[in-house]
């Protein structure tokens, strides 16, 4: 199985590698298009802003070949927020790929902006993503925009409100967190995109 990370200029790059190493599976790192529409998973990190990644997707001629997979594509962190059509950070025209527009975390007393350090994933509805993790898992967070409530959130997590923290809409799949750092319920997350039917 070809495993390709999209080198989309995220400083988690090699912690995503990492940790895929750790479960048995060599990604190549790749900016080829053509790589990467052949590969049979993608994943596209993302440590930056929506406005900076999407312009290095656009840059490398990278943003038709991410909306033309076939195979699964998992988004992690502003990864997965460009999966949807806009985000208020930069006020940039996303891939599109799912309905709805990211959103700067609301502040709130007590409520700190960014949303970062350990906090619980909300199941939402049966996914092979979640295959394995408890109800309530904990995973860790660095953000301060993020994605709404839709028919395709998974997991929620709630920072003052509510938000989406993992995604799937058949192959499509998005982790906000990041799994990489998220101990036992991150690389089982990984697993699971790794194996789940194409």
């Amino acid at each position: 199985m070809r495993v390709v990370l999209v080198d989309a200029g995220g400083a988690n790059l090699g912690s995503v590698r990492y940790a895929l190493q750790r479960l048995g599976v060599e990604p190549e790192v790749t900016t080829d298009a053509r790589a990467i529409g052949t590969a049979d998973r993608v994943v596209l990190p993302g440590v930056s802003t929506a406005a900076q990644v999407m312009g290095r997707l656009r840059e490398l001629g990278l943003v038709e070949t991410l909306r033309g997979l076939q195979a699964p594509l998992l988004g992690v962190c502003v990864g997965m927020q460009l999966l949807f059509e806009r985000s208020e950070e930069g006020d940039v025209e996303c891939l599109g790929l799912l309905p709805g527009v990211v959103r700067k975390l609301p502040a709130a007393p007590g409520i700190r902006v960014p949303h970062m350090g350990w906090n619980g994933l909300r199941a939402m509805r049966p996914s092979p993503l979640l295959d394995g993790v408890a109800d309530g898992a904990s995973a860790y967070f660095v953000h301060s925009y993020a994605a709404p409530i839709t028919p395709d959130t998974v997991a929620a997590t709630d920072h003052g409100s509510l938000f989406a923290s993992v995604v799937q809409r058949g192959r499509l799949c998005g982790a906000q967190f990041h799994p990489e750092r998220s101990a036992a319920a991150g690389a089982r997350i990984l697993r699971n995109f790794i194996e789940m039917d194409s």
